[in-house]
């Protein structure tokens, strides 16, 4: 891994005298704000049969395409 440079230690709060990794991160569900957005890139995948699950509560809207 390549080394991080001292500007952007400085920036997040890292000493300068260790060494540091970056931490690997899960890949998330793929997250759309419209459902015609969500429907298209479902439609661009092939899916005939799929649910859209909202993930928020409420009035706020964060769509994720599921296969039936």
């Amino acid at each position: 891994m390549k080394k991080i440079h001292t500007r952007e230690k400085r920036k997040m709060g890292l000493s300068h005298n260790k060494s540091h990794k970056k931490r690997v991160k899960k890949n998330g569900p793929k997250t759309f704000k419209a459902e015609a957005s969500a429907r298209k890139y479902a439609e661009s995948l092939g899916l005939k049969k799929y649910e859209l699950v909202n993930l928020k509560t409420g009035e706020n809207k964060k769509l994720k395409v599921v296969p039936i």
